[in-house]
């Protein structure tokens, strides 16, 4: 009773304060809302992005397009992506499943285009499947202009659409779920952590990713599971790494209580929650008064420096009334979940040494002079630069079942049980530069699963109970 009493003063401290920003808690099996604010208000994704990068990224092993042993080469465009990042020179090899794990833990921006180049055949084909899959999703609130969420302008999302997103990752791809929940990857000798600060420190807690850029503030998405019940936080525009982990922390003590919703027995779903469209806020975090360069590894700073730090991350959580002590309310040093989990460049199956060797190559290249590396600016964003090409986006492959019929098999056999339906007006883009016209671009293919023979027999976007998890 004493947590709960706290969680709550510290609940209201958190959410009830002058600046409203975006948050969402959502019952993973039912798609019900028990707590939003501002959950339709259109907002930059930051890394966050990514989650979409993997959804594309294992619907293509899913169809057989590729397999995580799929060994994909960094180019120059991708090495020369703004940190965070791998750093690996130009030409290195890294499979598909080690990249999505650097996706995942270290949030590295370079793996991030090298997953796209090598699933897609080039960028562009990538960010339209990423386009089409959000389309089909019904995350109506969404576009993307690049599969890192660095700054651009014309990439945006909602709360509500990510929740929907995160909803589609776990029950499309539920035999792939311990991607999100990674505490740590090892590099040779280097162990780098997840940046989810919930993952060994909330109980239950079970993905998935943060995100960060000067414009969005401090953006994630989490998940976490107890007795049986599983929630979904999304919270966008903390003003630091420490208030967005207390922030979900907080959601979901709340969320855990038996019975316990916002809205009481009237709680909507998703699809109740109506996207506004217009131009995305600006937190503009890195020219505020004090700040230094924030980044997505603030937390670091803050957990890794000891509480003397002076880092952004503690006085911009200090200003808006979190500390580290009251985060330790609800937040512990839990067991690991899993030692750091191995990665390395170069071909799936080679004996260690040589994975050692490969990544001495990698780190090498990687030294050369470069001095065409953009670095992240703390301008707030700068104009979107990945136009979609209409006549190279032949990957439209839609892994959510539409109530059409059509001769194809499903591609995503399992069924999300709940409801995500498009809001009914599209929200209208942000102000960007004119961009060629989209008309001639494949639309996602509409399928269903071949043995209901009956239109929307399999749609994900109806109530239905869970889908078994793979073994039971």
């Amino acid at each position: 009773m004493h947590t709960l009493a706290l969680a709550a003063v510290l609940i209201g401290v958190a959410l009830g304060g002058a600046r409203a920003t975006p948050m969402l808690l959502v019952e993973a099996d039912t798609g019900k809302v028990l707590e939003q604010q501002d959950a339709g208000k259109p907002w930059y994704p930051a890394s966050v992005t990514k989650l979409m990068t993997v959804y594309v990224s294992l619907n293509a092993m899913r169809q057989g397009r590729v397999t995580g042993d799929s060994l994909f080469t960094v180019s120059a465009l991708a090495a020369s992506q703004s940190p965070t990042k791998m750093g690996f020179g130009v030409g290195t090899k890294v499979t598909l499943d080690n990249a999505l794990k650097m996706l995942m833990v270290k949030s590295a921006n370079d793996m991030a285009v090298v997953i796209a180049e090598g699933v897609g055949g080039n960028l562009p084909d990538f960010i339209a499947e990423m386009n089409d899959t959000a389309e089909a999703l019904g995350m109506s609130g969404t576009h993307f202009e690049n599969p890192n969420g660095l700054p651009d302008k014309e990439q945006y999302t909602t709360a509500r659409d990510l929740a929907i997103l995160a909803r589609a990752l776990i029950f499309h791809f539920p035999e792939h779920e311990m991607l999100f929940r990674l505490p740590a990857i090892r590099l040779g000798k280097v162990v780098m952590r997840n940046y989810n600060r919930l993952i060994d420190r909330y109980p239950g807690a079970d993905g998935m990713k943060t995100g960060f850029i000067c414009a969005s503030g401090f953006n994630l998405v989490a998940t976490a599971t107890r007795d049986n019940k599983r929630l979904i936080a999304v919270i966008l525009g903390a003003p630091s790494a420490v208030a967005r982990t207390e922030q979900a922390a907080l959601l979901f003590e709340k969320g855990f209580q038996p019975s316990w919703s916002i809205f009481g027995a009237a709680s909507p779903t998703l699809e109740g929650i109506v996207n506004v469209g217009g131009t995305p806020t600006d937190m503009n975090v890195c020219n505020r008064k004090r700040a230094v360069a924030a980044a997505e590894n603030e937390d670091d700073n803050l957990y890794n420096q000891g509480p003397s730090t002076s880092s952004y991350a503690v006085s911009a959580a200090i200003a808006a009334g979190f500390s580290k002590g009251e985060g330790a309310a609800l937040l512990q040093n839990l067991p690991p979940s899993m030692p750091p989990v191995r990665v390395f460049v170069g071909p799936a199956g080679t004996a260690p040494a040589t994975q050692d060797e490969a990544l001495g190559e990698a780190k090498t290249s990687a030294a050369k002079p470069d001095s065409g590396k953009p670095k992240q600016k703390t301008v707030a964003v700068t104009p979107g630069s990945a136009s979609k090409d209409p006549a190279k986006a032949t990957i439209s492959t839609a892994p959510i079942p539409a109530p059409k019929p059509a001769a194809k098999p499903a591609v995503a056999t399992t069924t999300m049980p709940a409801a995500a339906k498009p809001a009914a007006a599209k929200p209208a883009k942000p102000a960007a530069s004119p961009k060629p016209a989209a008309d001639a671009k494949p639309k996602p293919a509409n399928t269903t699963a071949a043995a209901s023979g009956a239109a929307g027999q399999n749609d994900p976007l109806t109530f239905g109970p869970p889908p078994p998890r793979p073994g039971t």
